[in-house]
């Protein structure tokens, strides 16, 4: 290990030299309360940016008691990456030169809180892991510019941020205790028979399209009696609000009055957010997934014979095959690939949903017979998969009233309040009858798949080029995957380990784990091992990764167009 002082020597001499005279500071310097290790050094100004990592030894003083869990480690180290942006931002305003020059840059995430590999609390250790812009006049090295990048802007944003004693302590506190207790009300809500729970006061509405804060001056969340829900919390007490029971939930109202923003809170409440979200008591069934109409998306080997049977031209739709579906085949595959997968709640928003494939009414169906129409309606379908399959659905419903009849709840928005709207709608059920025919013709079924291992065999034997373009595209070889319309993929380092995972997973791609295996295996690795493990060989230390959920990384599977599959065969156990 050198000292620091002589990284500072060594840029001293290399200042003015052609840029790839920079692999010379490659190594570990001690900064005597930290150590520097500079890991990867871009090839020029223009490439991706130099990966470095700090260690703090056991100075960093954290308290054991609010580091000892897991849940504890993930909230202690998202709240380090979150002050060591800010001080970047304040300190770190040195920028000019060539492409990327003076940048330094973590992966501090956004509102919500996940495990990241940019910050590992280990027993002794706190390790941060960043990336930096070494500066540069054109593709000449500026030796003292990054001098004073890494010796004296480095040191200020390390000392702001890795020792508990410059930090709030009593934020860090509290952000800790509200993720203890978040995990706490998604357990509980499940023993209380909920699949999610809105606390009087949120805030649902955010700023804009493209913004994920919370709207200034909104209007605050309500809780109508009926549904009202008080659980007592183990670090902040009794806490009221409204609990979506299970079942099927309709969430109806005028336009523009909040239903679709009441299912977008609900849709992210799977994960855990930042205090001053307005969102932070939002908790969602972790297996909720957004279940939308995908015109154009590949599908593979999918059982849809519950919802598409006997279509024209004797398509198979029991190993149902396309590489461009229409809108109905697409929300069926959805439906049942979540299923497959394991989910227990499927949010719906009428918006996006394929109007065929959601209802069929009473006039449509005496217009065209049954026998030449192979759509069986969701309505049709929706009570059998909560009674048969345990998983309820929640769907944003406002110009349908032939849902009543499949309904246990309807909530009512009325300029971003909530009504329980359930017994005015079994008694506007009862007084308007309608004549349409339950469109069910067997049980609901689907099969498993086994995925097989050349879905990625055109890869073999050169290497594979794994990136993201985005939060939505996946780089895979010479293949796009994309993820656009994959609702809760909240963050691009969420997306990079889906790419790694997919590469991880061709080992257990053997035709004998189904899509479920799969899943158990793939999050027992990064349970004992991190997220590290996700990383392809040769890439050390990422620092950019967050942890996806396990039912995007399969829905990411499920659009590679070479992913191939086996369905179960009827004999198997």
């Amino acid at each position: 290990m050198k000292h620091s002082k002589e990284l500072h020597k060594i840029l001293q001499k290399i200042d003015g030299r052609s840029y790839k005279a920079y692999n010379d500071i490659k190594g570990i310097y001690n900064f005597e309360f930290f150590v520097l290790h500079i890991e990867h050094v871009q090839r020029d100004p223009f490439a991706g940016p130099s990966l470095l990592r700090v260690i703090v030894d056991e100075r960093a003083q954290f308290p054991p008691d609010i580091i000892k869990t897991k849940d504890q480690r993930i909230v202690v180290s998202d709240f380090i990456a979150r002050i060591f942006n800010s001080s970047i931002k304040k300190h770190g305003n040195i920028r000019g030169g060539s492409g990327k020059s003076g940048v330094i840059q973590i992966d501090s995430g956004g509102q919500e809180v996940l495990e990241r590999s940019c910050v590992n609390i280990m027993p002794g250790k706190l390790e941060i892991r960043f990336s930096i812009g070494l500066p540069a006049k054109g593709r000449r090295i500026m030796g003292l510019e990054a001098a004073k990048l890494l010796g004296e802007v480095l040191p200020l944003i390390v000392e702001d941020s890795c020792f508990y004693k410059n930090l709030d302590s009593n934020h860090l506190i509290e952000e800790v205790e509200l993720y203890e207790d978040a995990n706490f009300l998604r357990q509980k809500i499940k023993d209380l028979e909920l699949v999610s729970f809105i606390r009087d006061g949120s805030v649902l509405p955010r700023e804009s399209g493209i913004s994920e804060k919370p709207l200034k001056n909104a209007i605050h969340f309500e809780t109508p009696e009926s549904l009202s829900v008080t659980i007592d919390t183990p670090n902040n007490g009794p806490i009221t609000g409204m609990g979506i029971p299970v079942g099927v939930t309709l969430i109806v109202g005028g336009g523009y009055h909040g239903k679709s923003t009441l299912l977008q809170a609900v849709e992210r409440g799977i994960y855990n957010h930042i205090s001053g979200d307005g969102r932070e008591w939002v908790i969602t069934d972790p297996t909720a997934v957004k279940i939308r109409a995908e015109d154009g998306r590949r599908i593979e080997n999918v059982d849809i014979s519950s919802f598409i049977h006997n279509p024209p031209m004797d398509k198979n739709t029991v190993e149902f095959k396309t590489e461009n579906a229409s809108g109905s085949t697409s929300q069926a595959a959805n439906i049942v690939e979540s299923l497959e997968a394991g989910t227990e709640l499927l949010l719906f928003d009428e918006d996006t949903s394929a109007t065929n494939f959601m209802i069929r009414d009473e006039r449509m169906q005496r217009l065209v017979s049954k026998d030449k129409e192979p759509i069986t309606p969701f309505i049709d379908r929706v009570q059998e998969i909560y009674v048969e399959y345990n998983t309820s659905t929640v769907i944003v419903m406002g110009g349908s009233g032939d849902y009543f009849e499949v309904a246990d709840t309807v909530v009512m928005m009325d300029n971003y309040k909530p009504e329980n709207a359930t017994k005015n709608a079994m008694e506007i059920k009862d007084e308007l009858p309608i004549n349409r025919k339950r469109e069910v013709n067997s049980k609901f079924k689907f099969k498993n798949r086994y995925p097989k291992a050349e879905s990625i065999k055109q890869y073999k034997g050169r290497k594979l080029k794994l990136d993201v373009r985005g939060r939505h595209t996946i780089l895979l070889g010479v293949e796009s995957i994309d993820l656009s319309q994959v609702e809760q993929l909240m963050d691009t380092s969420q997306t990079r380990a889906i790419a790694y995972a997919i590469n991880h997973a061709q080992k257990y791609m053997d035709g004998k784990h189904s899509i479920k295996d799969l899943i158990g295996i793939i999050e027992q690795d990064i349970d004992e091992n991190g997220l590290d493990i996700l990383a392809p060989n040769g890439r050390r230390y990422p620092h950019n990764l967050a942890r996806p959920r396990i039912f995007e990384f399969i829905a990411a599977l499920n659009r590679l167009r070479t992913f191939k599959t086996r369905n179960k065969r009827k004999n198997e156990n």
